[in-house]
């Protein structure tokens, strides 16, 4: 039995709606909101600034470290356990991989770039999510970056390539399914993220990956038109 209509009414290839904006904290040196379906992500910014404790310092560049936290009511199933658990800290390591091959503190020696970010509500691509309001964030701070890093998950379900999978379609049963987070450096196509839960073939991965890149650009587009409304309506 093959999976013959997604669960939203969404094309193989469509992205779910999405919504982003720039610089809606306040007190953060740079901050934004992102959202696609019903997962959404607030994001804010601190920094660069003196790292401690002094035995982290990097002479001879500045690092960034990140801090991803699920809110206790934002899961869709049970209630989620506040505080750090292993999940946060794994997404919150690759977020800090993800940026880091954009960002360029070489500026800044012995200092940190904090990335503190909020996830009020989940369905699926939650650490996509994460990505793409953090990469605004540190743009709308002033952090140097050589390019804009924008991510989605693109997988398999069942005997179908999809992109930007939603929860019923994480959790489908009616046949196999593969889950793949990527991220892309936007003017390289480097990939910054990938990785992989589920199974799936060499040629079917090869065929996501490309589907995920053109339907990359729209989550662009998206993050920079947010960060252009912002300075337009300074």
């Amino acid at each position: 039995m093959s999976y013959k209509r997604r669960c939203d009414g969404r094309g193989w290839d469509e992205i779910r709606p999405t919504e982003a904006k720039a610089g809606i904290i306040p007190n953060a040196d740079g901050s934004a909101y992102f959202r696609m379906g019903n997962t959404a992500a607030y994001c804010a910014v601190y920094g660069p600034r003196e790292l401690f404790p002094k035995f982290l310092q990097n002479p001879k560049t500045g690092i960034i470290r990140c801090h991803y936290n699920m809110l206790p009511f934002s899961g869709m199933g049970e209630r989620i356990r506040p505080g750090g658990n292993r999940r946060a800290q794994e997404i919150s390591l690759v977020m800090e991989k993800a940026l880091s091959a954009v960002v360029d503190l070489s500026d800044f020696p012995n200092a940190v770039v904090d990335i503190y970010t909020d996830l009020p509500e989940t369905d699926a691509g939650s650490r996509c999510v994460a990505i793409n309001a953090a990469a605004m964030a540190l743009a709308d701070a002033g952090i140097p970056m050589k390019d804009m890093v924008s991510a989605l998950a693109v997988g398999r379900v069942d005997d179908k390539i999809v992109v930007d999978l939603c929860y019923e379609e994480e959790a489908y049963e009616g046949g196999p399914v593969a889950d793949i987070p990527i991220a892309v450096v936007h003017n390289t196509q480097e990939i910054a993220l990938l990785q992989m839960d589920g199974e799936i073939s060499k040629e079917e991965l090869i065929r996501a990956i490309e589907m995920g890149r053109k339907a990359m650009e729209q989550v662009y587009e998206i993050q920079k038109k947010a960060l252009k409304e912002k300075y337009q309506d300074a």
